[in-house]
């Protein structure tokens, strides 16, 4: 709402209010009046585009997101594409005149509805598509042609009914309604409730639901989602960070399935929208008086902005931000005080490591925090935890957010696969864990217990050190200074001595 009030470019959608979540999930039934509220809502947003939801001609398709009053990044659930069924694809590809991005967006529905609303596993979904990829020689799902996606996706419903036990649903009312409540239940999921109680978030009565006009990343060469904070999270420095991905939907770019890269290619195939995108940067930190986090989509060209939310960030950069946000005139004394409650920050400090360490360097990642960490190589949640007195370090081929528990209880994170801005790096980053993703020479054998560098073999408990700030990843232990912010230390200290009053 804000956003759209902003005048950025934000799809048309409706809000279903927390209230209706907690009655949800106290009578564990869709409240009295929800079905009305969604049919007016979806009829308003037919008339304002002049499509049609579950028309045969030009369908209408929608996105269903979360939306808590406490940011929690990837804690809850979205599903994208609701309305494709049998009867609107082809309205869909007459429309478009695209049909692998139809069948791309129908066999991803099918998937998703199977996993978050009826609870199947991905598993069997994830193995047929392995196949296809396999088969026809290429690196992903997303490389696929037109008709194997025609062909994966009608395989897709047959494993949606032999895992689900029903057909996948053709009404899409029935879709969007199944969607709605599975956001709702999301709010109880494991993962949410683990991280409330980590960040001690009490008080809240669920989860609005936004239904969206869907835009689509997977249009083409000239569309891609991404993900960007108007600052470096880890650092604070005042400079673009972002993650993109090219013909692909939001879903890959957050899920830490997928190798990313940041915004150089952006620039380069699209200067108008990165040049647009920079703008954005600039109006959401003066609409917010903060630091944010903003997902957005680029459909054919155009910039589209999704949701934003107050990015999370270390307590380093926490510092950082806050001092030049006064600087900038965005932000006054008292509110940058204000900003910084929370933190211990006569204790923020950060570790590097020792240019005389000496370490043999055995790959290099993106790093997606500051800092230094040291442990054992940890390869799953029963090899994590003190031992030894040593900590230990998470390797893995990749993570999501239903590893929070884990991401707690380890002092370090490395991954094959992953974005700095996947949702599990923003959390991680958010607990001030030091956090290097996309380590492509990283291999990991689970039956060996054995992680591979190139041809470097490590066994699980070997110790590693990760750079966070650097992304280097050493075999052992390295030896690490600490540094401080002591000028900004200094500058916060000068405004509590004159006087700045905490509102």
């Amino acid at each position: 709402m804000k956003m759209a009030r902003a005048g950025l470019p934000v799809p048309p959608g409706f809000v279903i209010g927390t209230s209706f979540c907690a009655e949800y999930l106290r009578c564990r039934a869709m409240p009295p009046g929800i079905a009305d509220l969604i049919r007016s809502g979806v009829a308003q947003l037919e008339t304002s585009t002049g499509l049609g939801f579950g028309g045969n001609r030009k369908p209408m398709l929608l996105s269903v997101r979360s939306g808590a009053a406490v940011s929690m990044p990837g804690m809850m659930e979205t599903i994208l594409d609701i309305g494709l069924c049998d009867s609107t694809v082809g309205g869909l590809i007459r429309m478009t005149g695209n049909p692998r991005f139809v069948w791309d967006s129908y066999r991803r529905l099918v998937q998703t509805y199977a996993e978050v609303v009826r609870g199947a596993p991905a598993q069997p979904f994830d193995a047929l598509a392995r196949e296809y990829v396999t088969s026809e020689r290429v690196d992903s799902v997303r490389d696929l042609d037109a008709g194997s996606l025609r062909d994966i996706t009608t395989e897709f419903l047959g494993v949606y009914k032999r895992e689900t036990g029903a057909n996948f649903p053709q009404q899409p009312v029935e879709q969007l309604e199944g969607a709605v409540e599975a956001v709702f239940l999301s709010w109880e999921s494991r993962r949410a409730t683990e991280y409330r109680r980590i960040h001690g978030i009490k008080g809240l009565q669920g989860t609005a639901v936004v239904i969206q006009l869907m835009v689509f990343g997977n249009m083409g060469a000239t569309s891609g989602s991404g993900v960007a904070f108007t600052r470096d999270p880890a650092t604070g420095e005042n400079r673009p960070y972002i993650d993109f991905l090219f013909n692909a939907q939001g879903e890959d770019v957050v899920s830490g399935r997928h190798s990313l890269r940041s915004s150089e290619r952006l620039s380069q195939t699209l200067p108008g929208v990165y040049k647009e995108i920079q703008m954005v940067r600039a109006r959401l930190e003066s609409e917010f008086k903060d630091m944010q986090d903003f997902e957005f989509t680029v459909q054919e060209g155009k910039l589209f902005m999704l949701q934003c939310r107050r990015g999370n960030r270390t307590p380093w950069a926490a510092l950082q931000i806050a001092v030049d946000l006064v600087n900038e005139g965005v932000l006054d004394r008292a509110a940058a005080l204000k900003s910084l409650e929370g933190y211990d920050v006569s204790k923020i400090s950060r570790t590097v490591v020792s240019p005389q360490s000496g370490t043999f360097v055995l790959s290099k990642g993106v790093p997606a925090s500051i800092g230094v960490a040291v442990g054992g190589i940890a390869l799953d949640a029963r090899a994590l935890g003190p031992k030894d007195g040593r900590q230990r370090i998470l390797v893995r081929r990749d993570i999501s957010t239903e590893d929070i528990a884990e991401l707690a209880s380890c002092s370090g994170i490395l991954t094959n696969l992953g974005g700095r801005t996947s949702h599990a790096a923003v959390v991680a980053r958010q607990m001030n864990k030091v956090c290097i993703v996309g380590c492509r020479n990283l291999s990991i054998d689970l039956d060996a217990r054995t992680c591979y560098f190139d041809e470097k073999a490590l066994r699980e408990g070997d110790l590693i050190s990760l750079d966070g700030n650097t992304g280097n990843v050493y075999q052992g232990e390295a030896q690490i200074t600490v540094e401080l912010p002591t000028r900004l230390l200094e500058t916060v200290e000068s405004w509590k001595a004159a006087g700045a009053i905490l509102t």
